[in-house]
């Protein structure tokens, strides 16, 4: 079934399972209210939303293509990678890397907590009452809810800012995969693979050209280009690479509820390159997506 000529499509949401604000049927009821076709529902490092996602579609009239974001690491650089449409079966070498991430994460969660009691009034507590369930990927974001809750910031972005930035005393790592092996791992899933916001030099996530090289060898077949942290001048750039490279352009939200400032819809992705991405995950189309309403 081809796709609509004017369809609206935002691939890149999440929700409560990772670190949205907005459950999967509250994140499609506001993607009806948007007058989005389509939505990539891309948690971090989970697949656990995807049976509430078949129903929500269903319910609301949205069209959902089933994702991840897959957290990578170059250095002490966090790099960001969307996974659409792929096999979410436990034995591929992706999900093996997801749930070692995952495992890492909760972790380094509880580390971090720990360090950030000794000087302000947070316990491990607080922090789990900010993850919505077992199957939500715990991170950072639930750190920072607990600390506004505790009035210890006014928000997230605050949070972030400080006790929780990559250089704060309490900031601790996770085990994340290479950028390059975490591509190959989402090819070998069957999914496609898309550059993460590869220019949000603002929170320390930039993605240095030779490793964007890097993972376009190791099979990329996107690049984000239109995203809120991204200026005229850095989607000019990207852009560029994609066409020189032979890459699909993609435009996504990032939307995490009431978590960032970020709308639905803000950027979208073009109904010529949906048409051309989703047969190449291995078959699946607009009409005989899974997931579709």
């Amino acid at each position: 079934m081809p796709i609509p000529a004017d369809a609206r499509a935002d691939l890149h949401t999440h929700s409560t399972y990772s670190d949205g604000t907005c459950t999967v049927d509250e994140l499609l009821a506001e993607a009806r209210a948007a007058r989005l076709d389509a939505i990539a529902l891309t948690d971090h490092d989970t697949t656990a939303g995807w049976d509430d996602a078949r129903a929500a579609a269903s319910a609301h009239g949205v069209t959902v293509i089933p994702g991840i974001e897959v957290t990578a690491e170059h250095g002490r650089a966090s790099i960001h990678i969307l996974a659409l449409l792929p096999d979410p079966g436990p034995e591929t070498p992706l999900a093996h890397e997801l749930q070692r991430a995952r495992a890492s994460r909760r972790d380094r969660a509880r580390a971090m907590v720990e360090a950030i009691a000794c000087d302000h009034p947070i316990t491990w507590d607080q922090v789990q009452e900010q993850v919505a369930g077992e199957a939500t990927t715990l991170g950072r974001p639930h750190i920072a809810d607990a600390l506004v809750a505790a009035g210890v910031v006014p928000d997230r972005g605050a949070a972030f800012a400080s006790i929780l930035a990559p250089g704060s005393p309490y900031y601790a790592r996770h085990y994340a995969p290479a950028p390059e092996v975490a591509v190959a791992a989402i090819r070998q899933a069957g999914g496609i693979p898309i550059a993460a916001h590869p220019a949000s030099s603002g929170r320390g996530e930039n993605v240095p050209e030779e490793i964007l090289e890097a993972m376009i060898g190791a099979g990329l077949l996107a690049i984000e280009v239109d995203h809120r942290e991204h200026g005229e001048a850095e989607r000019t750039r990207l852009r560029q690479i994609a066409r020189s490279h032979g890459l699909w352009t993609t435009g996504g939200s990032d939307y995490h509820g009431a978590g960032k400032p970020n709308r639905l819809g803000e950027n979208l992705t073009s109904p010529e390159v949906l048409e051309a991405m989703i047969p190449a995950s291995g078959g699946a189309s607009w009409g005989a997506e899974p997931m579709r309403p």
